[in-house]
């Protein structure tokens, strides 16, 4: 059992052992070889490699695809005719030297990107203080992008302390007004419409007093004219029944009396509680003391 156990245990070392020798390189990375600290080779090929066990040798990875940094700086820029604005951005970006990478920039990607972001900003800030916001919109956008990948690979191919990284594109994705301008431009865009919604109610509400005027002119007009057609039919109507009224009467006098007596007594004794004080002799009710019409002929 001592013996199978040594075996058992043998075997585990050695693999243990030659698993700490070998390493793999992926076909997006770089394998660095370090011996003691110092880099002793740079694997290019993807495959399996042999090293010796640490501490004497270790392997680190950086990844050779193509990178993509975004900015993430919200601090405005102000341009040539003093403009504060905003430029989000992106550059795409490979390290090409890991040992050169390496000893002047860091052992991983992010410390690259971190010092391409502080160069790329930089970059943009002096190039857009050379130009207005037209230049920044329309003519030189693109040649501003020029401008300052030109001035990021000047400063990563430094000669004495170069990255060892190539820039492949620097692009500008949005260029805006500072919040505090954009709130400022919403503002005065808000008031305009404002005032151009109170002027529009302005015109409208005097619209509608000119059209309500003008309906109770016509108003008036129709009912001054209806009135005067009615009282002129009217006057019409009664010259007519005054003149039927004188012919019928015109025949008989006395019965005409009678029935405009008649006519009287019932205007006079419309309400029951009317009382009338007068002499009874008068003529008023001669028709009451028994005057009969027919008897009068």
């Amino acid at each position: 059992m001592n013996k199978i156990g040594f075996l058992v245990s043998s075997v585990l070392v050695a693999l243990a052992l030659a698993s700490s020798m070998l390493f793999v390189v992926d076909q997006r990375q770089f394998g660095v070889l370090f011996q003691l600290g110092q880099i002793k080779q740079v694997v290019t090929e993807p495959g399996l490699n042999f090293k010796l066990p640490p501490p004497f040798q270790n392997v680190s990875y950086i990844d050779k695809r193509l990178l993509t940094l975004e900015s993430n700086d919200t601090e405005p820029t102000l341009t040539a005719e003093k403009q504060r604005v905003v430029i989000d951005w992106y550059v795409r970006w490979r390290i090409s030297d890991p040992q050169a990478y390496i000893r002047n920039v860091g052992l991983n990607e992010a410390a690259g990107a971190l010092q391409l972001n502080r160069v790329v900003r930089n970059s943009f800030q002096q190039e857009v203080n050379k130009r207005t916001l037209k230049d920044l919109l329309n003519t030189q956008r693109e040649q501003l992008m020029a401008d300052v990948r030109k001035e990021v690979l000047e400063a990563v191919r430094d000669e004495q302390k170069p990255w060892g990284v190539d820039v492949v594109d620097v692009r500008i994705t949005r260029v805006d007004y500072a919040d505090t301008i954009t709130r400022s431009v919403y503002d005065r865009m808000e008031a305009e419409r404002k005032r151009v919604a109170n002027e529009l109610r302005s015109t409208g509400f005097a619209e509608g007093e000119k059209i309500r005027a003008e309906a109770d002119r016509q108003r008036e007009t129709i009912v001054a004219e209806a009135y005067k057609q009615a009282q002129t039919i009217k006057g019409e109507g009664d010259a007519k029944a005054a003149a039927v009224y004188n012919e019928a009467f015109g025949r008989d006098p006395a019965f005409a009396q009678f029935y405009r007596s008649l006519d009287a007594y019932k205007a006079s004794f419309a309400k029951k509680s009317d009382v009338m004080v007068v002499d009874p002799s008068s003529e008023f009710f001669k028709s009451l003391r028994g005057s009969n019409p027919a008897t009068q002929r």
